[in-house]
């Protein structure tokens, strides 16, 4: 007598579908590929955070060209024997500019150290005037208001990102394949029998046997 083959069900009449797993993957790709377009993004804009090529000396003015969208700030070299004089800048132009606290950041070059001063605030486009003065000489230059710190801050997200879509996707195929199995043996008791190994087959009735005449 041979056995009776296994009962399939199809793969389409099971639930979830296997569209998850396709979800899953797309959701993992997008969040690796952002986070790391977010780290090449402020690794970019780190590196030249600071224009180092343009700086001004204490008691000199420099004309700058500034958009309430693109926030800038003052910068202040760290000269080598670490002493810091007392700073002071101004800035004149349209409207009511400021400069506000620009809180603990850091820029380093090959050889030079870099700390914000001052974040520049403007009310509106236009040409602004800033004239820094302390009591010992001192170098200044203009740049974004994000250093290395700011950079730190955007690398821990951009790894983050990866991660999470990882282990989002991995969840989502552990959950989907879950439910299809618990979907797949239900679906057996329900047309095979509680055993789900083979179709019930009817009973043959007393004295039918096939040797009887």
């Amino acid at each position: 007598m041979q056995p009776f083959p296994s009962p399939q069900i199809p793969a389409n009449e099971l639930r979830p579908g296997r569209h998850w797993y396709a979800t899953a993957a797309a959701i993992t790709v997008v969040l690796i590929v952002l986070g790391i377009a977010i780290g090449v993004y402020r690794f970019t804009n780190t590196i030249n955070a600071v224009d180092t090529d343009n700086q001004f000396a204490n008691g000199d003015t420099v004309t700058l060209r500034l958009e309430p969208e693109h926030e800038k700030a003052i910068w202040l070299k760290d000269e080598v024997q670490g002493t810091w004089f007392d700073q002071a800048c101004g800035i004149t132009g349209p409207g009511d500019p400021g400069l506000t606290d620009p809180g603990i950041d850091v820029f380093l070059t090959r050889n030079e150290t870099w700390n914000p001063l001052y974040t520049i605030d403007v009310p509106r486009a236009g040409d602004y005037k800033v004239t820094c003065t302390s009591q010992g000489p001192s170098r200044y230059a203009i740049g974004d208001p994000g250093g290395f710190v700011t950079f730190g801050g955007w690398l821990m997200l951009a790894l983050l990102l990866p991660m999470l879509g990882v282990s989002v996707g991995a969840a989502v195929v552990l959950v989907t394949a879950f439910r299809r199995r618990g979907h797949r043996k239900r679906l057996l008791a329900e047309r095979y029998g509680s055993g789900g190994s083979h179709p019930a087959q009817p009973a043959l009735s007393p004295g039918a046997g096939p040797d009887r005449q």
